[in-house]
């Protein structure tokens, strides 16, 4: 009987303690992010060349983290065959920052830590300092209610803050 009191006793602290660790957690604001909410198509140009495609941001997981999706086709030149690049950029809190992880159809995965520009204007994603590696910033800068200004630097290694331009373009809201 003894035994039996010890596992029933056992089961319920084990059940609270899961409940206030995996239970319902604060739902994450995400007000700074609705204009970013939708499909936009566009064009650009760039170190890889001309290309267009579309960008699509939605919300998943009830709201807890924010979703990028890119598909951006480019054609063949006479120096390149055609392709295709593919990627995906979660965004989600942690510790009162928002940050990002970015993977792609070339292997990359890539750490960022996510803000606003001073007027609130730009989403700023800067990759984290890698030594050794070059680092990344996406910026996305909101020209009206149907238009992104859409901006890809990259910093050589051990300049990490000396960006470069690699590619832009602006994307119009689908409607």
């Amino acid at each position: 009987m003894q035994s039996r009191i010890s596992k029933i006793l056992l089961i319920v602290i084990l059940v609270g303690v899961s409940n206030n660790f995996f239970g319902q957690s604060a739902k994450s604001d995400w007000s700074s992010f609705q204009f970013l909410i939708g499909e936009w198509v566009g064009e650009g140009s760039g170190a890889s060349g001309e290309g267009s495609g579309n960008i699509t941001f939605y919300f998943a997981l009830q709201d807890q983290i924010l979703v990028r999706k890119n598909h951006t086709e480019y054609p063949a030149t006479a120096s390149k065959s055609a392709f295709t690049h593919d990627d995906v950029l979660i965004h989600y809190h942690e510790n009162n920052l928002v940050r990002a992880i970015y993977f792609d159809n070339e292997g990359h995965v890539i750490h960022y830590t996510v803000n606003f520009s001073q007027d609130s204007s730009a989403l700023v994603l800067t990759s984290d300092v890698i030594p050794s590696a070059p680092r990344f910033r996406f910026t996305y800068t909101k020209l009206d209610n149907e238009r992104l200004k859409v901006s890809f630097e990259i910093a050589s290694p051990g300049k990490p803050e000396e960006f470069s331009k690699y590619l832009d373009g602006v994307v119009k809201k689908k409607i």
